[in-house]
């Protein structure tokens, strides 16, 4: 029998969405656990879960019936450890902080889905204490802009005995961030890098979700020069499981490509992309274009709008401009008017919200921005930052979109559409703006091995 595919439900309205961003709870899928839970339970009696959540290691170490193993889990949401599975045996759970209490000692086996809650989610205060914390163990400042799991990684390393075990399942961004270099340096000088473990799109454990998951198995020994690195292609087989619990002996499986890697390329090029042993390229983009990311809204929800909510609300057309949000709404490498007025028919949101705050504002415009205060807009993260809140970002019509969020192959678009994107795109400004030129520029970065390229420089977002 095959192993069952299930998958967290995600919430589709905005509270729920932000609920989610707030604790940047996503749930493990059993595959994944099961093979992270055979790398860490090897000469152990006890595996610590600094981030239990809904129990998804716990179910693994069960489902793998590895006997004389206890677990430990802690997590700050009391509802999730109230769970029936935490009621079994050989189970200890408690409400804690990981971050700002965590237990006083070491653990020989560490296993973890840290939470995923980026930089801007966090308060100042917390900001200072998680710069001071890492500071104190690793001995440099990390960047500002890391997320709250970077602040796991390293703390769960700090706890981790002497030839100890840790499995953390992370964002790509892990290896890709203004930190990265610095932080993997650190690693890979105090510990060993045994595999990292990506993903393609067919595989992805977060589904639904513009994640890029990767899994990193350390170990607190003497470094390597070589790693494995992986990527799974298939999900939901036992290959990454079997694999692992091989302890890296047995290499020969249909879903998994293995490369033996040499630690210094792969720190150099990022864990997050391919072996790469090229550089030193004669010609860059920003030699032929500028590039901004598209629009970030802070809530979609409320500022991007559809044809049918335009009309109900009677919001007059000063206000608007087309736009589009995402990927997957733009099927082929050339979005038109035509493109939009066929999204719109849909019911897709083609519509955003630019108001113009030197000008007196309608009653109509008015009456809905105090819905968005109802909504506690203002108070949210991003918004938070601007003055007034409903002040949106500005940018010119793009000539050329780039997708790089989303399910399909990244892709250059020709905008004749001269929409504005949001933040699923990037904006890329050819430094002439002749028609001739743009459209060449966009076939160039469309050839193949332009796309082939962009594995050495880009940010990996979704799988």
């Amino acid at each position: 029998m095959g192993k069952v595919k299930t998958h967290q439900k995600l919430p589709t309205d905005w509270k729920g969405r932000e609920v989610l961003r707030e604790k940047g709870q996503f749930w493990t899928p059993s595959w994944v656990a099961e093979a992270m839970i055979s790398y860490v339970a090897l000469d152990t009696d006890l595996i610590f879960d600094p981030a239990a959540g809904r129990g998804a290691f716990f179910k693994a170490l069960l489902k793998l019936n590895l006997s004389g193993i206890s677990y430990f889990g802690i997590d700050i949401d009391s509802e999730v450890l109230s769970d029936e599975i935490y009621n079994m045996p050989s189970c200890f759970v408690e409400v804690r902080d990981f971050i700002k209490n965590p237990p006083q000692r070491k653990f020989k086996a560490i296993v973890a889905n840290p939470p995923y809650i980026r930089h801007h989610r966090i308060d100042e205060q917390t900001k200072v204490y998680l710069k001071k914390l890492a500071s104190s163990i690793t001995g440099f400042n990390i960047d500002g802009r890391a997320g709250f799991h970077i602040y796991f990684l390293i703390q769960a390393l700090n706890l981790l005995e002497k030839n100890g075990r840790l499995a953390f399942i992370m964002p790509s961004d892990t290896c890709e961030g203004t930190f990265a270099k610095k932080l993997w340096n650190w690693i890979s000088e105090k510990y060993c890098i045994d595999a990292v473990i990506t993903f393609n799109e067919k595989a992805t454990p977060f589904p639904n979700v513009d994640i890029s998951a990767m899994v990193f198995l350390i170990s607190n020994s003497k470094p390597r020069e070589k790693l494995f690195w992986v990527k799974s292609n298939e999900a939901y087989t036992d290959d990454l499981l079997n694999f692992i619990s091989s302890d890296f002996a047995n290499k020969r499986y249909n879903s998994l490509d293995i490369i033996n890697r040499e630690l210094e390329e792969s720190i150099n090029t990022g864990l997050s992309r391919s072996e790469q042993n090229q550089n030193g390229f004669k010609y860059h983009l920003n030699d032929f274009a500028r590039v901004m990311r598209g629009i970030a809204t802070g809530s979609n929800e409320f500022f991007f709008l559809t044809g049918k909510q335009v009309e109900k609300l009677g919001i007059p057309r000063q206000f608007l401009r087309r736009a589009i949000g995402r990927t997957r709404d733009v099927t082929s490498n050339i979005i038109t008017e035509k493109d939009i007025q066929n999204l719109e028919k849909k019911d897709r949101p083609t519509y955003l919200l630019v108001i113009n705050i030197h000008e007196p504002l309608p009653k109509i415009i008015s009456n809905y921005l105090k819905v968005g205060e109802e909504m506690g807009l203002p108070n949210s993260p991003l918004i938070k930052q601007r003055k007034p809140w409903f002040k949106m970002e500005k940018r010119d019509v793009p000539p050329i979109l780039f997708a790089y969020l989303g399910r399909r192959n990244t892709r250059f678009i020709l905008n004749q559409a001269k929409v504005l994107p949001l933040t699923g795109f990037l904006c890329v400004y050819p430094i002439y703006s002749d028609s001739e030129y743009v459209t060449s520029l966009w076939k160039a970065l469309n050839h193949p091995d332009t796309l082939e390229k962009l594995k050495l420089v880009g940010k990996s977002y979704g799988s």
